[in-house]
């Protein structure tokens, strides 16, 4: 169950944007945004767009990908 809170405006109209482009709704897009920022803060070494990267490919749905099979 999700908890109301308060933003500032300006924050909601670019995750509305963002979120329509993308296929999100806006409480998605503003959660992947906090996702991306707690990882940045945690790996303060990694460039933003590996971790952006690296979340995108953990939530890939893995049935879409092909399969390799060694000889």
């Amino acid at each position: 169950m999700g908890i109301p809170i308060r933003i500032d405006e300006t924050i909601y109209k670019q995750a509305k944007v963002i979120a329509n482009a993308e296929f999100r709704s806006i409480p998605n897009q503003i959660e992947y945004w906090i996702q991306i920022g707690r990882c940045a803060l945690d790996n303060p070494d990694l460039p933003i767009e590996f971790i952006r990267d690296t979340l995108i490919s953990k939530n890939t749905d893995r049935s879409l990908a092909e399969t390799f099979e060694f000889e």
